[in-house]
C-alpha cells in the first residue's frame, strides 16, 4: 500500500529502510484506513476545512490551521496528511520539522463521531514511517492534560514520554474548542525507532498518594505532594464540560497546574495514565 512518503527520501540508507520494515503501513490496511500526504490546493483547503469542523471553529475565527501556512509546509518538506475511509477524508494531522532531528506533529483531528476507530492510530503510524524515512529520531507533539482519551492515547497506547508542562502554551485561542480557557499543554516526544510498546506495569494505584482528585460534585480538591508515588485526576469530560460549566472547567484548569505541573516542577515524572482517568507520578531517584 503507498502511504505517499515524501519522494525526498529516495536512496534511503539501509539503516532507514530496516525502520521502514518496523514501522509497516499494515496499521492502516488492518483499519481500513488510507493515509497520503496533501500537496493540491483543494486537498488542502478540504484538510482546511475539516479541521474546523473537528475544532467546531466559526467562520469569523482563525481555523486551527490556516490554509496558507499548510501550503508552505507541503511545498518546502513539511508533513500535512489526510485519513480517509474510502473516498471520505476523516482525519488531518500536520507537523514541521524541528532542530534536534524532529517531527514536531502540530495539529491532528479526526472527525466528530470517528473517534475509537483507530484512525489517530494510523495517522501516528504513517508519520513515524514518514519521520524514518526522512532519518529523523522522534516525534513531538503537545495535548491537553485535562482531556483523559488523549491522555490515555498518548501515554498508555503510543508510549509517549512527557517532556514538560506548558502553561498556557498558545495563549488565548477562539478555535471553538478552547474558548475561553487558558492552552495549558503537556509536550510530549515518542521515539521513531522503537519497534514496538508495551506498557510497563505502573505502582499500586491504591498506593499512591492523590494530589488531585474529584469530591462528590466532580469538583477539583488539591493534596499535599508528598510521598514517592502520586495519582493526579482528570475530568471524566473536560470538553462537555468546558461548554456546560465554564466556571468549573477553569477551576479543573487552575488546579492541574498547580498539581501535575508543580509535581514535575519538584522532580517527579509522569510514568503513565490509567484508563480510569489518573495520571501516574513517581520521583525521579526512585524509577527504575
Amino acid at each position: 500500500m503507498n502511504l505517499g512518503l515524501d519522494a525526498n527520501g529516495s536512496g534511503r540508507s539501509a539503516k532507514q529502510t530496516r525502520h521502514m520494515v518496523e514501522f509497516p503501513s499494515a496499521v492502516a490496511e488492518r483499519l481500513g484506513v488510507r493515509i497520503q500526504l496533501l500537496r493540491t490546493v483543494p486537498e488542502l483547503q478540504q484538510a482546511e476545512a475539516l479541521l474546523r469542523a473537528v475544532w467546531n471553529t466559526p467562520d469569523t475565527a482563525e481555523p486551527p490551521l490556516a490554509l496558507d501556512v499548510m501550503c508552505a509546509l507541503a511545498h518546502t518538506g513539511g508533513y500535512v496528511a489526510a485519513a480517509y475511509l474510502g473516498t471520505a477524508m476523516v482525519g488531518v494531522t500536520a507537523g514541521f520539522r524541528t532542530v534536534g532531528d524532529s517531527l514536531h506533529s502540530h495539529v491532528a483531528g479526526v472527525v466528530p463521531g470517528m473517534h475509537g476507530r483507530g484512525i489517530g492510530a494510523a495517522m501516528k503510524s504513517h508519520q513515524r514511517e514518514w519521520a524514518a524515512e526522512a532519518g529523523l529520531s522522534s516525534i513531538s507533539w503537545t495535548y491537553d492534560p485535562l482531556i483523559r482519551r488523549n491522555a490515555y492515547f498518548n501515554l498508555h497506547r503510543l508510549g509517549a514520554a512527557v517532556e514538560a508542562y506548558l502553561p498556557d502554551f498558545y495563549g488565548p485561542l477562539d478555535d471553538g474548542i478552547n474558548d475561553g480557557d487558558e492552552s495549558d499543554r503537556l509536550f510530549v516526544s515518542w521515539p521513531v525507532h522503537a519497534t514496538s510498546h508495551t506498557p510497563e506495569p505502573l505502582p499500586d494505584l491504591a498506593a499512591a498518594v492523590p494530589v488531585l482528585e474529584p469530591d462528590g460534585n466532580e469538583e477539583p480538591v488539591l493534596r499535599a505532594a508528598t510521598g514517592g508515588v502520586l495519582r493526579c485526576a482528570t475530568p471524566v469530560d473536560a470538553e462537555s464540560l468546558r461548554q456546560r460549566d465554564p466556571a468549573c472547567a477553569r477551576r479543573w484548569r487552575s488546579a492541574m497546574r498547580e498539581a501535575l505541573g508543580g509535581a514535575l516542577d519538584n522532580g517527579y515524572r509522569i510514568d503513565g495514565f490509567v484508563r480510569s482517568g489518573w495520571y501516574v507520578l513517581q520521583r525521579k531517584e526512585v524509577s527504575k
